[in-house]
């Protein structure tokens, strides 16, 4: 693949990064673009001089290269200034250069890699930097010591900081799929993710080498790995200039961290000088993490360099150095176990959330997988010892949350030996073997029979089988009605595993304050331990309690990351996920459920949630510049159910949103239809999430009256506001709208009125009721400076499949009071380029008219 195809890919995944730079460019701002070795500087800049050239604007164009950085004026001489004979000294060159600064029209200097600059080329630059107001966008290392030479250059005039950041498991998603051609499944892109973490240039590379070696491999449409490895020698190269800059003593250390592997500080200590620590964390080469069981430890990052020294036959012959570790190794003192509190507010949880963005996902990612297969390693070779049922159960245990290997399962499910095991042991693995027998295809059917054998032949545990039967048959087909089900009477207290699945089933159900009251009391008998907080953490969700439950959901998974359970993190984040996404926190939510995407597909037994996470974030990207074949959505599985116990299990909702038509008459009659399914299996809860959502963003009188009866016959009424003010807008009482919204008390859904009332304007924008969507635009505009919050728009919108481009937008604004010749006149561009704007943003957005569409963009502006 040519560097110009590579970097208009790069391009993709950084537009947000690159239409900041054009703005600041725009403001005569210049721009210090930082980022580590490979993080895309170079693209970035590459895009911001294609985009800006476009439009007239002259680029003065400067790179500094590592093998002329001691070569005077090697940098400056690549404008090709036409210099006199005779006169090329500093003052000379910046002469000339000023001079075509000077020139009429806009200018822009642009630095690539300014620390490989030579310093007589600095000298000409602050020269003409002093004379000149040309804005200047430079990339440099964001770890680098500069020069007073560099900061000279860089410290005159205004100065933007652009950081850029390792991509997260969407972004990396995009970029494989733009870089082979086709979408990678879930697990090859946590992979590359990992491996890479989240280094762009990385990222290309293995993908591209990784499908040269036939690692890679097409299946279903999707890249999978053919292998358990992406390591391949055309990755060498790629990593020796990585690695370039390092001095002998950081690679040697990097060489002992290699042959460590994950490993404590102190151990690290004991074998690496301290210097050659603190230099390696400074270049981005060491990241150090908060174990819960071994205190501080050190990991080489990206991860794929620890393959690199893995797989160099020399490290594995420096039988000197491995003497050296093993000997200093020989007494290591054991670090005392520490607990930490989390804190108990949601300011608190919120931002100890946005700490951990600044971190490194794929890292974590890597380190519960060594975890993971250490636990299973040991507990397969323990079982394979003594093949008994506690000992089976103690393996099984963890594939319920970390990643399986079904053959292994299988095999122990099958040969481990029954006849003297605890009862309790024995109910644990019966199930499991249960939702295995799901996992694999046989359906409900085989695991009821399985859990049916088990009550035969064990009539002591008869009871817990028909339970974990119930659970199953609700979970995958209908929920029964109270006067099916053998859980007790309400009024009674059960124990154990019934109180469990009665919890389950009621918030099925949505009824949140019985399921709350059936998982009452502690959890230190459950013979599943994570499913009392779920249901406690989901339930609170589900009343209104949307605070608590986020608290209690990020607390939660707080300390499952640093207990490395994998189990925890993904049930604690679906509840996250979905408090945060209804509070309107859409960068925190896209980072949590990247951390959890970059750890590839969990256990059998969460993966359901999952796949729900995968639409969740999918939803948010269904009208995207990306199109619905790079979706992260199509990694879920497609051949599950329209509809699921919890939302986002079933996909009918996603299919809704993402795939509906332009029409809503067509919209409310899918959305009803979906809704009464939902109702007709029991899974109340999920139809009253996706009546909720289809009242926002398309409000309709039959979805809001299904929402309506849902809310009262649950006995829910956090919604009430909500619900009054959807009907105002749907009967189109105006006077009441304008009180409503002008005594709105701050709740739960205050994010849900102000898509309600974009909603509602762009339906009467695509009916082309002017009138009513006038009305309804003032409303919103009004809400929208109550709560400014509350008008950041979600990414999916209910009636386009393609977003308007910036252009479009700016055009779309001013197509309201401006002429199409004033608006040219304006833009600096043709009249027949804004005729092709309005024509192409009135065909996506569906308005009727240029009114309309000034209404429905104007207003989905952020307030000013």
């Amino acid at each position: 693949m040519s560097g110009i195809q590579r970097n208009r890919r790069l391009g993709r995944v950084f537009d947000s990064e690159v239409q900041r730079i054009l703005d600041f460019v725009a403001g005569g701002i210049g721009v210090r673009v930082v980022g580590a070795p490979g993080s895309g500087k170079s693209s970035v800049v590459r895009a911001v001089m294609a985009s800006l050239e476009k439009t007239g604007v002259a680029v003065h164009f400067i790179s500094g290269l590592r093998t002329h950085r001691t070569i005077p004026y090697s940098a400056i001489k690549g404008l090709g200034l036409d210099m006199r004979p005779g006169r090329s000294g500093v003052f000379d060159i910046a002469d000339v250069f000023s001079s075509q600064l000077a020139m009429s029209g806009k200018h822009l200097l642009v630095v690539d890699d300014l620390h490989l600059v030579d310093n007589e080329s600095l000298a000409v630059l602050e020269t003409v930097r002093r004379r000149s107001d040309c804005p200047m966008v430079a990339t440099a290392p964001e770890t680098w010591a500069f020069s007073r030479g560099q900061l000279a250059v860089l410290n005159n005039g205004r100065e933007a900081h652009l950081q850029l950041n390792p991509l997260h498991y969407e972004q990396v998603h995009v970029l494989i799929a733009q870089v082979l051609g086709a979408p990678p499944n879930a697990d090859t892109t946590a992979r590359i993710l990992t491996k890479s973490a989240g280094n762009p240039r990385l990222i290309v590379r293995i993908a591209e080498t990784a499908s040269l070696s036939n690692l890679l491999v097409m299946q279903d449409n999707h890249w999978g790995m053919a292998t358990n490895t992406l390591w391949n020698e055309h990755l060498r190269g790629t990593l020796e200039a990585l690695l370039a800059e390092l001095n002998v003593e950081d690679f040697t250390a990097l060489q002992t961290m290699a042959i460590l592997g994950t490993a404590r500080v102190d151990v690290l200590q004991k074998v690496i000088p301290s210097d050659a620590l603190e230099s390696l964390e400074r270049r981005g080469f060491l990241s150090v993490l908060d174990d819960h069981h071994r205190g501080s430890v050190a990991v080489i990052t990206p991860p794929v360099i620890a393959d690199y020294f893995r797989e160099n036959e020399k490290l594995r012959d420096r039988k000197l150095l491995r003497s050296k570790i093993a000997g200093l190794l020989e007494t290591v003192p054991q670090m005392p176990q520490r607990n930490s509190t989390p804190a108990d507010r949601l300011s608190s949880v919120l931002a100890m959330l946005r700490q951990e963005k600044g971190g490194d996902d794929a890292i974590s990612a890597r380190h519960f997988h060594e975890h993971s297969a250490d636990r299973e390693r040991i507990r397969f070779e323990r079982w394979e010892a003594h093949k008994s049922a506690a000992n089976a159960a103690a393996l099984l245990r963890i594939y319920w949350g970390a990643p399986v290997d079904f053959r292994r399962a299988s095999r122990v499910c099958s040969e481990t030996r029954t006849y003297d095991a605890d009862p309790s042991d024995l109910l644990f693995v019966t199930i499991t073997k249960a939702m295995l027998a799901i996992n694999a295809g046989q359906g409900p059917a085989a695991a009821v029979e399985i859990l049916q054998r088990l009550a035969d032949d064990n009539p002591q545990l008869s009871t817990e089988a028909e339970d974990a039967i119930t659970f199953l048959s609700a979970s995958h087909g209908r929920v029964p009605t109270d006067a099916q089900t053998c859980l007790g009477a309400p009024d009674e207290r059960p124990s154990g595993m019934r109180s469990l699945v009665r919890g389950l089933l009621e918030l099925y159900r949505f009824r949140p304050s019985a399921a709350l009251e059936a998982v009452d009391g502690e959890d230190e008998d459950d013979a599943f331990p994570h499913l009392r907080p779920f249901i406690r953490g989901f339930a609170m969700f589900a009343e209104g309690r949307i605070d608590e439950s986020l608290v209690f959901a990020l607390e939660w998974r707080a300390e499952a990351r640093k207990n490395l359970d994998q189990f925890g993190v993904v049930t604690s984040s679906y509840i996250a996920a979905h408090g945060l996404l209804y509070r309107g926190h859409f960068e925190e939510v896209e980072y949590l459920m990247s951390s959890v995407f970059a750890m590839g597909r969990p256990g059998f037994v969460v993966d359901s949630l999952y796949d729900a996470m995968l639409r969740l974030a999918g939803l948010r990207h269904a009208a995207a510049v990306i199109p619905p074949a790079l979706s992260i959505a199509a990694q879920a599985r497609t051949e599950v159910p329209d509809v699921g116990p919890l939302p986002g299990i079933g996909k009918g909702a996603y299919e809704l949103v993402a795939h509906n038509s332009a029409q809503p008459s067509t919209f409310d009659r899918k959305a009803t239809n979906l809704i009464r399914r939902q109702l007709k299996t029991g899974y109340v809860l999920e139809a009253m999430m996706t009546a909720l959502l289809c009242t926002c963003i398309c409000p309709s009188r039959t979805v809001l009256d299904l929402l309506q009866k849902i809310l009262r016959d649950s006995g829910v009424t956090v919604h009430d506001q909500l619900i009054g003010i959807a009907n105002a807008v749907v009967e189109g009482d105006r006077k009441l709208l304008g009180l409503l919204l002008k005594h709105y008390e701050p709740g739960p859904d205050t994010y849900q009125v102000g898509m309600l009332l974009r909603g509602a304007l762009k339906r009467h924008v695509i009916e082309g009721d002017a009138a009513a969507a006038d009305a309804m635009a003032q409303a919103s505009a009004m809400f929208a400076d109550r709560f400014p919050s509350a008008n950041e728009q979600l990414s999916f919108n209910s009636f386009r499949t393609t977003p308007l481009t910036d252009r479009e937008t700016e055009v779309a604004v001013m197509a309201g009071h401006r002429s199409n010749v004033e608006i040219a006149e304006y833009l600096g561009i043709s009249t027949r380029t804004v005729e092709n704007h309005i024509s192409n943003a009135l065909r996506k957005t569906g308005a009727t008219s240029r009114n309309g569409l000034f209404l429905l963009v104007g207003n989905s502006l952020p307030p000013r």
